[in-house]
């Protein structure tokens, strides 16, 4: 049963069963136990009224065999009475039919006169709840269930104590419970087939869109084709979330392939140039070893070297890798930057106190300096400050030049890979465009972010936030 609709439709009609199933169960039982009730309130009626005859030294009333059979036992298990047509009987004190001479004075009970004059003394008839009992009764040799109630009584007089046992038919109860057995019988199996079709064809039209979803993912894998989009449906169920869902999936993966392909592209086109210029000389020197331009050589190669190791650190990072967790003095490691540049065209101004820590990799946060100071002097005309403070939370980096700056609407787009803004330079001179965009891949995989603003200068000024290490740490 692999199809959610089939396991929908047999889970809902499994429960919606159990369910019915226990709730005829507790109707029946409940029906069986009020009409029980009321047989019982029917027999002890007929028993008390039939014992207080009795205990008067009346004689009961025995005309009724079928709706009200009676019987009344001595205590010494002699029958003083049966009620008439009665042929068999059980669950009463005695299966006798027919009433027994029991000695002197215990005949009273059959033969007293409601005509006599003389005030007949009173007897006693136990109070309380009577016992119960089951049994059945055959009269003109139709046999059916009944109930019984069993009353003590004492007759006045000749203090004759028996016990009257009156019945009530349960042939009612017994109908009225076989009615409601075979309508739940009937009734059961077409509810639940109503209920199962129901939940299957809810079922199906529910999960409509998961299947025009399934088969557009399936056309998309088959063409890969990552501009297509699955439908969306116009209801706001968590079908149509899983389609918006899945929209934003293949849109996050196809802008994924299209930066791998255009990162692909963009690597090949900028180690061509520097791969030919030191193939061009290397032929060059190979034919005319006067003519050989060392110095180009040894600055492509170094070009290369530093272009490949860039690239490395991209894969590194878009692979996940986590950053080491030591502690980094950036006061220190800014000072310790700005005097391997000492010789630059531009100097680096430093103001840093000492004692800002962040926890990270070393080499990754110095390679995010070096790549700020390398931007800077580049666009500066004659000065580049660095700066670290504390804020909050965060130490603060921060490189400043007095250049040009960077227009408002580039801010975002420098941290692009491969976007330079100054095209017009010599790629000796402006780089790959990777250095910005490794810094603020790096910067967010410390906890940390990277922006670009204004210097006071007027330069472009750049601010590198990570968070303080912890005390201890």
């Amino acid at each position: 049963m692999r199809s959610v609709r089939a396991k929908a439709a047999v889970g809902a009609t499994l429960v919606v069963a159990v369910a019915l199933i226990g709730a005829g169960l507790a109707v029946l039982l409940v029906l069986r136990d009020n009409l029980v009730n009321a047989a019982d309130l029917q027999a002890e009626v007929t028993a008390r009224e039939t014992a207080s005859r009795f205990a008067l030294g009346r004689a009961p009333d025995l005309s009724d065999a079928e709706d009200r059979p009676i019987q009344i036992v001595a205590e010494n298990g002699c029958v003083l009475a049966v009620s008439k047509g009665v042929t068999a009987l059980s669950g009463t004190g005695s299966p006798q039919t027919t009433a027994q001479s029991c000695g002197p004075g215990q005949e009273r009970g059959d033969e007293g006169d409601d005509d006599d004059d003389d005030e007949p003394e009173p007897g006693k008839i136990a109070t309380g709840r009577p016992d119960f009992s089951d049994g059945s009764v055959t009269v003109d040799g139709d046999s059916a269930p009944y109930r019984f109630a069993a009353v003590e009584v004492t007759r006045g007089g000749d203090g004759v104590t028996a016990t009257v046992y009156a019945g009530a038919p349960l042939t009612t109860e017994e109908a009225a419970v076989e009615t409601v057995r075979e309508a739940m019988l009937v009734g059961l199996p077409v509810l639940l087939l109503v209920v199962g079709s129901v939940t299957w064809l809810v079922t199906r039209r529910a999960l409509q869109p998961v299947e025009g979803i399934r088969a557009e993912m399936a056309a998309i894998t088959a063409s890969e084709d990552l501009s297509r989009r699955v439908p969306e449906p116009a209801s706001r169920d968590e079908v149509a979330r899983l389609a918006r869902t899945t929209n934003e999936t293949l849109a996050a993966l196809e802008a994924s392939v299209e930066r791998q392909r255009r990162f692909v592209a963009d690597a090949s086109h900028e180690l061509r140039s520097p791969i030919a210029s030191l193939r061009t000389q290397l032929e060059v020197g190979a034919a005319h070893p006067e003519l050989l331009d060392v110095p180009g050589a040894v600055a492509d190669t170094v070009r290369l070297q530093q272009l490949a190791a860039d690239l490395l650190l991209l894969a590194r990072l878009d692979a996940g890798e986590k950053p080491g967790q030591a502690r980094i003095d950036l006061g220190a490691l800014v000072r310790e930057e700005a005097s391997q540049r000492a010789g630059d065209r531009i100097a680096v101004t430093v103001t840093a106190a000492d004692g800002l820590e962040v926890s990270g990799s070393r080499s990754q946060v110095a390679r995010v300096l070096g790549n700020l100071l390398d931007n800077a002097q580049r666009h500066a005309r004659t000065a580049v400050t660095a700066s670290v403070r504390r804020e909050g939370r965060d130490v603060v980096l921060a490189v400043a030049d007095d250049g040009e700056g960077v227009p408002d609407a580039e801010r975002e787009r420098i941290f692009e890979r491969f976007v330079r803004l100054d095209d017009a330079r010599s790629r000796d001179e402006g780089g790959a465009g990777l250095g910005l965009a490794i810094a603020r891949d790096v910067a967010e995989r410390h906890g940390g972010s990277l922006t670009v603003g204004r210097a006071p200068a007027g330069g472009a000024l750049f601010e590198l936030r990570l968070p303080a290490a912890a005390p201890g740490e």
